[in-house]
């Protein structure tokens, strides 16, 4: 398959890289010094499932410049989603599909607002990656998984052509899930407690996970995403709060989250998409969100100067 992966970060460069390992055609949206050096000197992969370097790559900084692809995975930060989508116009032909792999359950909505909702699948990741040099990414905690479907959880040749791909790529475990609306909002229950507690601690999870006080917060903030998810349809398993913690208690340490590292840099991060998508969300259908409310609060002013921004 012909692949194109936007946003070639720790989540792009690392599911692009294991793709193009495999032998998939990929080409990497970049730019700036990332893209430099993956043309200089290729892509370099650090992981705990074994190192890789794919060289030479196939990258560039203009979509226009690819033409149509088989599938557009979409890997940049959330607030970006919408400019991505624009650029990814003239990659996508009648037969492409888009999958999002992103930390909120907004994107594929936004992707649908712009290029219509034929090729837009629902999907999500579950990796421990960053960018750690132009060039190089480094995958450092979680064995990295992929989960994908169609947005009414119908079953379609183009969802299990993706998941044959996958399956044959070293480093990575594809599922097509049941109900994927269901994995998702699993996914971002668990990422955004951690988010949203290591953004206002500063601290790292194996921190965070031990003081009793901490944990207790944490812990409200998932209850509060459980409620916000049930009230939007979401059909949670019983014990979604308590497998959470027990995911958030086998990660490392010294784990913390891109949005924690994003704000401890004074970078813009996905605040708005992550714990102040749980106070809008709880908002539209009357559910009190308190604890994710107050560090959406606390973490605004940092968020608005990160952004150039501030209040009126």
């Amino acid at each position: 398959m012909r692949f194109a992966i936007v946003g070639s970060g720790g989540v792009g460069g690392y599911f692009g890289g294991r793709l193009a390992e495999a032998g998939e055609d990929v080409t990497f949206i970049a730019r700036g010094e990332h893209l430099a050096a993956m043309l200089r000197d290729g892509l370099k992969v650090s992981s705990i499932k074994g190192d890789i370097v794919i060289d030479p790559v196939q990258a560039t900084d203009d979509p226009a410049s690819v033409g149509v692809v088989d599938c557009i995975i979409v890997a940049v930060k959330a607030w970006q989603v919408r400019e991505a989508a624009e650029s990814m116009r003239p990659m996508v032909g009648p037969d492409t599909f888009v999958l999002p792999l992103e930390n909120g359950v907004e994107a594929a909505d936004t992707l649908t607002d712009v290029l219509g909702g034929d090729p837009v699948l629902d999907g999500l990741c579950g990796i421990l990656a960053w960018r750690e040099a132009p060039g190089h990414i480094k995958h450092a905690g979680v064995d990295p998984f992929i989960r994908f479907g169609e947005r009414d959880n119908h079953n379609s040749e183009r969802t299990a052509r993706l998941k044959s791909v996958f399956d044959n790529v070293k480093g990575v475990s594809a599922e097509i899930p049941d109900d994927i609306k269901v994995a998702q909002w699993s996914k971002f229950l668990f990422i955004c407690a951690m988010s949203g507690i290591g953004s206002v601690t500063r601290a790292p999870i194996g921190v965070t996970r031990q003081l009793s006080e901490t944990r207790a917060l944490t812990e409200r903030l998932l209850e509060e995403i459980e409620a916000v998810a049930k009230a939007h349809g979401v059909i949670f398993p019983g014990d979604a709060v308590s497998r959470a913690m027990q995911f958030i208690d086998a990660m490392p340490a010294e784990s913390t989250s891109s949005m924690q590292r994003n704000i401890m840099s004074g970078e813009p991060s996905e605040l708005e998409s992550q714990n102040g998508a749980v106070v809008r969300l709880g908002r539209a259908v009357g559910i009190e969100t308190p604890t994710h409310a107050m560090i959406h609060a606390a973490l605004l002013p940092q968020e608005m100067a990160a952004r150039g921004e501030g209040p009126p």
